[in-house]
């Protein structure tokens, strides 16, 4: 469900799926072929949030900003998984933000980076490009191969096609 706040609507780019059971409200911009799954809350009242294309915000996720701080911008081709909180921080492209992770106020996250499931990039952490990371307080481990880039890509890939199957069956799609 999309929700104006504060006299800002949200945007939604071309061939954009929401599941009818999420909320997406204020100043939020999602990319073209981005989707947003049952459940999701994207609250952009505090400050803004920017989705970029080809991502996908899964079930039960909580992206939030912080109020007249730090917006929540998550970049192109990035899948964060169910369950992942993802609070007044910015993530790069080409990116997997694990299942039940959480990302703290003023974190980076890189490009081309896995962050584990149940991870907990705290506040202010700046995550290289390239890196992966896993516990709590997550900690990088290890450097994305180019086995780790095609996984990251097939993972965003899946949700493009998934979306249009839901999309093809869905009265409630927005594109």
């Amino acid at each position: 469900m999309l929700k104006e706040f504060g006299g800002k609507k949200p945007r939604v780019g071309n061939n954009v799926y929401i599941s009818e059971t999420s909320e997406i409200i204020g100043d939020v911009e999602m990319g073209d072929n981005s989707s947003v799954w049952n459940g999701a809350v994207l609250r952009a009242d505090t400050h803004y949030i920017r989705i970029g294309t080809n991502t996908s915000i899964q079930d039960n996720c909580v992206l939030h900003g912080t109020e007249n701080k730090y917006p929540t911008v998550v970049g192109n081709n990035v899948s964060v998984g169910h369950n992942a909180i993802v609070h007044g921080c910015v993530i790069g492209s080409n990116c997997i933000i694990g299942m039940g992770s959480i990302i703290l106020e003023g974190a980076e996250v890189g490009d081309w980076c896995i962050i584990g499931a149940g991870a907990v990039v705290t506040e202010g952490t700046k995550i290289p490009g390239g890196s992966i990371v896993l516990g709590v307080p997550g900690k990088v481990v290890g450097k994305v191969t180019e086995e780790h880039k095609k996984r990251i890509t097939d993972n965003w890939k899946s949700y493009i096609d998934l979306k249009n199957r839901h999309a093809a069956e869905d009265d409630t799609y927005r594109s």
